[in-house]
């Protein structure tokens, strides 16, 4: 969720971070502040040591939570390479093939040039209409948050739901009643 529109404290430093046009302690800080106060989480952290200090500070708290890092820089699982999960119950390196995906060249998640772009290849995932490496990188990341909130279920089942909500139009209908 857009910070600025939810968030008080978000809206009045908004427009600072914007002008500096780098990443500042707020971009760390954010998903901790969240106002919705979630009980389970998901974070994705752009540096090992961020993975380590959020895992640190959010064990702290009674949350279920999950915080992932691929290995080669992205802020969430990219299907490029391994990835790390730090979760109130383990920590592990993560391979794509472990959890059923392929691995993808960075040149095939491209998101864009523009934001017309960028939102283009948004609503063509949730419309099961972007290329496969696009689909599947959502869906591993989807899968991961819903088996952060349903940890009583199987990874691959976790996948399985976000993959049925993909193509069945569900995810896109959600979407679309969020925007109305």
């Amino acid at each position: 969720m857009h910070a600025p529109l939810f968030h008080p404290a978000m809206k009045n430093v908004g427009p600072i971070r914007k002008e500096l046009g780098l990443k500042t302690f707020f971009n760390m800080l954010g998903p901790m502040i969240n106002p919705a106060f979630p009980k389970k989480q998901i974070v994705g952290v752009f540096s090992l040591e961020l993975a380590r200090l959020y895992g640190y500070l959010y064990q702290q708290t009674d949350k279920d939570f999950m915080i992932v890092h691929s290995l080669d820089g992205y802020d969430e699982i990219s299907l490029t390479g391994s990835f790390k999960m730090i979760s109130n119950k383990k920590e592990q390196v993560i391979e794509p093939e472990a959890i059923g995906f392929k691995r993808y060249r960075q040149e095939d998640l491209f998101g864009g040039a523009t934001l017309e772009d960028s939102a283009k290849i948004f609503t063509n995932v949730l419309e099961n209409k972007a290329t496969e490496a696009q689909k599947q990188v959502v869906l591993a990341n989807a899968g991961m948050a819903i088996w952060c909130a349903k940890p009583h279920l199987k990874l691959e089942e976790a996948v399985a739901e976000a993959r049925a909500s993909m193509e069945s139009g569900k995810a896109f209908g959600v979407f679309k009643k969020l925007i109305s």
